[in-house]
């Protein structure tokens, strides 16, 4: 078997945002979230459903998968492979205005139901070292939510190191899933979750159409291209600083550990 890499854009929506199977994305729901008992989701609306980009029209955009289950909740998962500027924020106000869209002026705010954002990141976003964290408004001493509406949830890839034999929980093989699948040759022994086993089978590269794989090339091609355009803004910057240094005649050693180039490309400058 070959698998595709889940973190490509239409990988990410064929298999999390599949109508026929959607199976896969409550299981990955509640594996994430960590539903027991009357919380676990049992059916979920997917709000905008995997459908093959045309080719040529396909745009840079954030990759995420919206369902709403049958308590009216709403679920934002989005999968982020290169940090933005300014994405704290954009979450605060992605969130935000889902939430504030669910009603027209004068309707009562009792109507209102929570939003729950499950954002992947495949880079640090958060300080702690867990690969899954929850984030919620509360009482910053005791921890008390009185507002409860909104919560947040990051998996952080780069965090993620467990290897098969550790992966007891479902939330660690998930994980591992969208880490790893790209790596694999054969569906791990040890995935008994019928949601995963879909995903599995939907990341089969022998299962897909000509025209999908075709769109999948293609976007891992184009998110090649932004993440060049990024890291030649980073290196652009870290000369301007360097040639800043070297001006005010701060020595080499300093210069070096400011800007992350090497001697040579300082000397160069």
């Amino acid at each position: 078997m070959q698998f595709v890499d889940i973190k490509n854009d239409i990988a990410f929506r064929k298999i999390f945002g599949n109508e026929n199977k959607k199976i896969i994305l409550i299981s990955f729901l509640n594996a994430v979230m960590k539903l027991k008992g009357k919380d676990v989701i049992e059916d979920v609306e997917i709000l905008n459903p995997y459908q093959l980009p045309i080719i040529k029209n396909l745009k840079a955009s954030i990759i995420d998968v919206k369902a709403r289950d049958k308590k009216g909740k709403t679920y934002i998962i989005e999968m982020q492979v290169a940090e933005p500027d300014g994405l704290d924020k954009r979450l605060l106000y992605y969130a935000s205005k889902e939430y504030s869209q669910q009603i027209e002026s004068g309707e009562f705010y009792t109507k209102l139901k929570p939003v729950i954002f499950i954002g992947i990141f495949d880079f640090k976003f958060t300080e702690g070292k867990k690969y899954l964290a929850h984030h919620a408004v509360c009482d910053v001493e005791d921890g008390e939510r009185t507002i409860k509406d909104m919560d947040f949830y990051f998996i952080e890839l780069p965090k993620f190191t467990k290897s098969l034999p550790e992966l007891i929980e479902v939330t660690d093989k998930w994980i591992f899933f969208i880490k790893e699948a790209e790596n694999l040759e054969v569906v791990p022994e040890n995935v008994d979750d019928e949601g995963l086993k879909a995903a599995y089978q939907d990341a089969n590269k022998h299962t897909w159409t000509k025209e999908e794989l075709e769109a999948y090339d293609y976007a891992a091609m184009r998110e090649q291209d932004e993440r060049g355009k990024l890291e030649l803004a980073e290196k652009k910057g870290k000369i301007i600083v360097a040639k800043k240094m070297k001006e005010l005649g701060i020595e080499t050693k300093l210069i070096i550990t400011a800007s992350g180039l090497s001697e040579d490309e300082i000397n160069d400058l």
